[in-house]
């Protein structure tokens, strides 16, 4: 994994709940906490932050992932503005991950493993149904982005988790209804 997404975990618990509590959620995890941001770190090591997070503040590792996400699309888009521009919905945002925001990435950040979305939009009630596949298996955390990216656009979502990875299913599905 990215050491960027490191920074953002490590930005977003900075900013809610201080210094010391990153400091904590380092030693709980047993992660040296030294992350460049081009860097590639072993998945299980966001793994074992996520897992002392959960516990240090009494989530569970899927809370806590949504959390994250929600909160990591505000420090985004103050970091790379451009990700957002050209935008002027939350929906166009999604629908451009596969397309725009992961290519964009991957220039930024040589090599980096973005997972896959299956996207697709029902036209009868405008719902968009994502499909996640990762060997993450952090559907979760693309639940916070998309919350975190709503929230930027001032929009609401509610985001069914229909199957999951998580749960012996072979892909994760998601259903993106925008609040009206």
């Amino acid at each position: 994994m990215k050491g960027v997404v490191f920074n953002l975990l490590e930005e977003v618990v900075l900013r809610a709940f201080g210094p010391e509590a990153w400091d904590d959620l380092l030693d709980d995890s047993r992660v040296s906490g030294a992350y460049t941001s081009l860097g590639n770190y072993s998945d299980e090591e966001m793994v074992a932050l996520v897992d002392a997070a959960a516990t240090k503040f009494a989530m569970t590792r899927a809370e806590v992932l949504r959390w994250f996400g929600a909160r990591a699309m505000p420090v985004l888009k103050e970091r790379y503005p451009t990700l957002f521009s050209g935008h002027s919905s939350a929906r166009s945002f999604v629908l451009s991950v596969n397309s725009i925001i992961h290519p964009e990435v991957r220039k930024l950040y040589s090599g980096a493993n973005c997972p896959f979305f299956h996207l697709r939009e029902r036209e009868e009630d405008g719902v968009v149904l994502m499909g996640y596949e990762s060997s993450r298996k952090m559907c979760d955390l693309a639940h916070g982005f998309i919350h975190g990216a709503a929230k930027i656009f001032c929009e609401e979502v509610d985001i069914k988790h229909h199957t999951c990875m998580n749960d012996g299913a072979d892909k994760c599905l998601l259903e993106i209804r925008w609040v009206q």
